[in-house]
C-alpha cells in the first residue's frame, strides 16, 4: 500500500498505511454484527417480548432505516471534527448502543437498536470516502478488503451468536451484548488515528444537492438500495424460513453463517474484477442471475438449501462489493465520492429498511413464504436493471473544482 503523504512540520504524523488499512478493516468488521446478530435470536426475542412478525420486522428494519436517515450526519461530523474523530465517536456510540440494547426493557431494546444504527450509519458513509482519500491507487484491493470485513463480521454474528449464548448460559440479552467486545477492539485500534485529524473543507466541494439531478447517481443509489433491501431481508428472515422447513434453530443459525461465509468470496473478488474493467455490466448480470438461483433454492426447492445459501450469499455480497465500488468508479474525485456515498447510502438504506418489514408483514398476512419470495424476485430484477445502468463507463457530473482534504 502506498503510504499517505507526510504531515507538515509541527503536525502529528499519520499512522503508517498498513496500520490505517488494518484499522479500517477492523472498523468495517463491526458494521454488521449488531444487525445480523439479532436474526439467530429473533425467535427468542419474539417469544420473550411477545412480538408479532410485523413488530419483529420493524425491529430488524430499524437499524437499516437509521443507516439511511442518519447517513447525512457522517459528512457533517467529518467537517466539524475530522473524519478520524467522527469515526471514533461512532465506535463509542456503537459500544453504548450494545449495552443499552441488552439492558432489559423492551424500550431499551429499540433505543439501543437506534444507537447502533446511528453509529453504523456514520461508518458506512465515511469509510468508503476514507478509502478513496488514502488509497486512491488501491481502490479495488481496499474496497475488497473492506467489503470482506463487513461480510466476515456478519458471518461471525450469524454463526456464533447462538452457540456462544448457549455455552455461556445466556439469554438473548447476553447473546447480543457479547458483540460489544468486538466493537471495543476496533475502538482501541482506531484511537491512534485521531492524533492527526483531516477535515474536508467546503471550498470547491460539489454543490449541495448537485448529484440529486444526476441520472447516473440515481442508478448507483438504486443499486445500493435494492441490493441492501434484499440482503437485510434475507439476513433477517432466513433462519425463520429454514426453521419452517424443518431445520432446528442452531442449524438455521449456521446456515445463515454459511450464507455470510460464502459471501466473503464474492465480497473480495467482485470489487477487484470491477476495477479491472471500464464497464461492469457483464459482472452485474452474472451476480444477479446467481442470486436468483439462490433465492429459488431457498424458497422453492427442497433438499438443496446448502447449495442455495452458498449461491445466495456469494451473489449478495458480490452485489454489496459492486455497489461500494460503483461509488468510487463513478465519482471523478474524493469529494464527489463522499457526496455520492452519502446520497447512495442515505436513500438506499431508507429503501432497504422496507425489506425486513415487508417480508414480516407478508408472512403475517399470507401465513406462508410464497409472497415474500415473489417480492424478493421482483426486487432482484429491478436491482439487476439499475446495476447494468450504473455499470456503464461514465462519471457523475463534475460541478466545480475540488480541494484536497486539509489536515
Amino acid at each position: 500500500m502506498t503510504p499517505p503523504a507526510d504531515a507538515p512540520p509541527g503536525r502529528p504524523a499519520r499512522a503508517p498505511a498498513w496500520w490505517i488499512g488494518v484499522a479500517i478493516v477492523l472498523v468495517a468488521a463491526n458494521m454488521r454484527p449488531a444487525v445480523v446478530g439479532v436474526a439467530p435470536v429473533l425467535a427468542q426475542i419474539q417469544a420473550s417480548e411477545r412480538l408479532s412478525g410485523t413488530t419483529a420486522g420493524i425491529l430488524t428494519a430499524l437499524p437499516v432505516l437509521c443507516f439511511g436517515l442518519l447517513a447525512p450526519a457522517g459528512p457533517l461530523l467529518a467537517r466539524r471534527f475530522g473524519i478520524e474523530r467522527a469515526l471514533l465517536t461512532a465506535l463509542v456510540v456503537l459500544c453504548v448502543g450494545f449495552v443499552v440494547r441488552s439492558s432489559g426493557p423492551l424500550v431499551a431494546l429499540f433505543a439501543g437498536t437506534v444507537l447502533v444504527g446511528a453509529a453504523i450509519a456514520v461508518g458506512n458513509v465515511l469509510l468508503p470516502s476514507l478509502i478513496k482519500r488514502d488509497f486512491a491507487g488501491r481502490t479495488g484491493l481496499m474496497t475488497g478488503l473492506y467489503t470482506m470485513a463487513i461480510t466476515g463480521g456478519a458471518t461471525l454474528a450469524a454463526g456464533i451468536t447462538v452457540p456462544v449464548a448457549q455455552a455461556a448460559g445466556l439469554e438473548w440479552h447476553g447473546a447480543l451484548l457479547v458483540w460489544v467486545l468486538f466493537a471495543v477492539v476496533a475502538l482501541l485500534c482506531w484511537v491512534p488515528q485521531v492524533r492527526r485529524v483531516s477535515r474536508p473543507t467546503s471550498e470547491g466541494e460539489p454543490r449541495p444537492g448537485g448529484l440529486w439531478r444526476d441520472a447516473l447517481a440515481w442508478q448507483v443509489t438504486a443499486y445500493m438500495g435494492l441490493q441492501s433491501l434484499s440482503y437485510f431481508a434475507v439476513m433477517g428472515w432466513l433462519p425463520a424460513v429454514l426453521v419452517d422447513r424443518g431445520f432446528d434453530p442452531v442449524a438455521a443459525g449456521w446456515m445463515l453463517s454459511l450464507t455470510s461465509a460464502a459471501g466473503v468470496v464474492g465480497a473480495t473478488i467482485a470489487p477487484m474484477l470491477a476495477t479491472r474493467a471500464r464497464a461492469q455490466r457483464g459482472l452485474v448480470v452474472v451476480v444477479t442471475a446467481v442470486a436468483g438461483l439462490g433465492l429459488v433454492g431457498v424458497f422453492a426447492v427442497t433438499g438443496i438449501e446448502v447449495a442455495a445459501v452458498v449461491l445466495l450469499g456469494t451473489a449478495q455480497s458480490a452485489a454489496l462489493g459492486l455497489s461500494l465500488t460503483f461509488v468510487a468508479l463513478r465519482a471523478p474525485d474524493a469529494a464527489h465520492a463522499a457526496q455520492l456515498s452519502g446520497m447512495a447510502q442515505s436513500v438506499g438504506y431508507v429503501v432497504a429498511a422496507a425489506g425486513p418489514f415487508a417480508v414480516g408483514a407478508l408472512r403475517d398476512a399470507t401465513g406462508g413464504w410464497t409472497m415474500p419470495f415473489v417480492l424478493l424476485l421482483v426486487v432482484l430484477a429491478v436491482q439487476g436493471v439499475s446495476g447494468v445502468l450504473a455499470a456503464r463507463d461514465r462519471l457523475v457530473r463534475r460541478r466545480g473544482a475540488v480541494a484536497a482534504p486539509v489536515s
